[in-house]
């Protein structure tokens, strides 16, 4: 499972942008999500959720039903199940905007990819978000736009930040310190990494390419 890479979709903002999965890939339509994949005559290879969002069972071979009041988001309940399954890279769809709550539960769901040695990218109306837990993330040459780095749970420290307008060297970022917002690429290569902590990454959808999945 190791070049092939998990699709979720949400019922949340999706307007369809950057979602290109390939044969080999695995989509997971998570409750509401299975409505628009259907506009885009998509068929998920698994549906799943409470279905409180979509309003029925939809009709498809391959469906798994929880119960309304669980621990776990519809979300977080596809992350685990392709974990289980042997998947690394996770790209996921209409999981942000809408509901604030649930926009944050996303960013946690990313942080537990991450923290479990994985690769997440979620995909909102103008931007890409990612991160990295004790680690680093390459960027090749010839990118433009807006990156900016957060820690997430506390301080992330030995940060450093290469070939961006902005760069740090072996330095620390507080989670209640937003100092690494709005940086820039600047067409060189650059790297974002950390020795101990988590990095939230943000990137303008000018920055992202699909050629980065799992380059950490």
């Amino acid at each position: 499972m190791a070049n092939k890479i998990c699709y979720i979709v949400g019922s949340g903002v999706f307007d369809g942008r950057n979602f290109a999965p390939r044969t080999a890939d695995f989509i997971i339509a998570a409750d509401g999500g299975y409505r628009y994949l259907e506009r885009m005559d998509i068929m998920p290879d698994l549906i799943m959720g409470d279905f409180d969002s979509l309003g029925k069972i939809p009709n498809h071979p391959n469906v798994i039903t929880h119960p309304t009041e669980k621990d776990d988001t519809d979300l977080m309940l596809a992350v685990k199940y392709a974990m289980e399954h042997g998947f690394k890279i996770f790209c996921i769809f209409g999981c942000m905007g809408g509901r604030t709550d649930m926009s944050i539960a996303t960013m946690q769901t990313l942080c537990y990819i991450l923290n479990n040695g994985c690769t997440g990218y979620v995909f909102g109306e103008n931007s890409v978000v990612t991160g990295v837990h004790n680690g680093q993330m390459f960027f090749g040459t010839g990118r433009s736009g807006t990156i900016s780095v957060f820690a997430y749970g506390g301080k992330a420290e030995g940060v450093n930040i290469k070939g961006l307008r902005y760069t740090m060297e072996d330095g620390t970022i507080e989670s209640d310190m937003p100092i690494g917002v709005s940086n820039e690429f600047v067409g060189t290569p650059a790297s974002v990494s950390v020795k101990k902590g988590t990095l939230i990454i943000t990137l303008t959808n000018a920055g992202f390419r699909r050629e980065f999945f799992g380059r950490h």
